[in-house]
């Protein structure tokens, strides 16, 4: 078998390694099939959203949207490049990169919390990082790291946003979790409280400070910004240990 007939044969299943079709329905375009899908992921989650749902919400059917979209896994390949485009990185030339990298995380983590839906998709959505917005986003990121200083800068980024998607990940379930309860944060944790306390008797590790109780009770928000400022500084600490030696400073490469 010939190598142009294999391939025609097993297409790379991806958005971004196929031509795109041309529209033959002009009133419908990929933008818009994407933003709708956006907005369903937003409102009611990975599992609601089908291509005949879809196509009933832009009042077209799911034959017209194929002649965009091949596939829902193409069609979540182009809502994570999409929203990727919210998430800010900062210029390589800011001489603090820590604060850089913060306000990159940061910018990933509210992005992530306004998608709750991306990071549970962003490593299972095929090919999703060869989309121009997503390269983008990673090259800044590199640049950022590279004029740090950082010699494996690829594994530096890897270091962060596997603690930033993960705590970004968990707090978006919960966040879904308070949604669904129909109450506020602080009310439902205020509910909670008795039960948690109750299983942590006897566990005297596991005990959270009266102080830690009383902000998860009125102002929880905060406390998360706190626990996921923390776990980012911690990792940042390490990371600057990775950097090469500058101007006699202790750090080891």
């Amino acid at each position: 078998m010939s190598r142009s007939r294999a391939t025609d044969r097993n297409p790379i299943p991806s958005v971004w390694t196929r031509e795109q079709r041309r529209a033959d329905q002009p009133a419908l375009s990929r933008d818009a099939i994407v933003r709708e899908a956006i907005a369903m992921l937003d409102a009611d989650g990975i599992e609601a959203l089908s291509m005949r749902k879809l196509g009933a919400r832009l009042n077209a059917g799911a034959t017209s949207l194929y002649r965009h979209v091949a596939t829902k896994d193409e069609l979540m390949e182009l809502a994570v490049d999409e929203v990727t485009a919210e998430v800010h990185v900062p210029p390589a030339d800011r001489p603090d990169w820590r604060a850089a990298v913060t306000e990159a995380a940061r910018s990933f983590r509210t992005t992530a919390l306004r998608h709750p839906w991306l990071t549970l998709v962003l490593g299972q959505a095929g090919l999703a990082y060869l989309g121009p917005n997503y390269m983008a986003f990673s090259e800044r990121l590199a640049a950022l790291f590279t004029a740090a200083g950082f010699t494996e800068p690829s594994r530096a980024i890897e270091t962060v946003f596997s603690y930033v998607m993960g705590m970004s990940s968990a707090e978006a379930a919960w966040l879904s979790t308070v949604a669904r309860s129909g109450e506020s944060e602080a009310g439902l944790i205020t509910r909670l409280m008795p039960a948690a306390q109750q299983a942590a008797a006897g566990h005297s590790h596991l005990a959270l400070p009266h102080a830690e109780v009383e902000e998860a009770t009125t102002d929880p928000a905060a406390l998360r910004d706190m626990k996921f400022a923390y776990g980012l500084e911690v990792v940042l600490d390490g990371l600057a240990l990775r950097l090469p030696k500058r101007d006699g400073e202790g750090a080891k490469d």
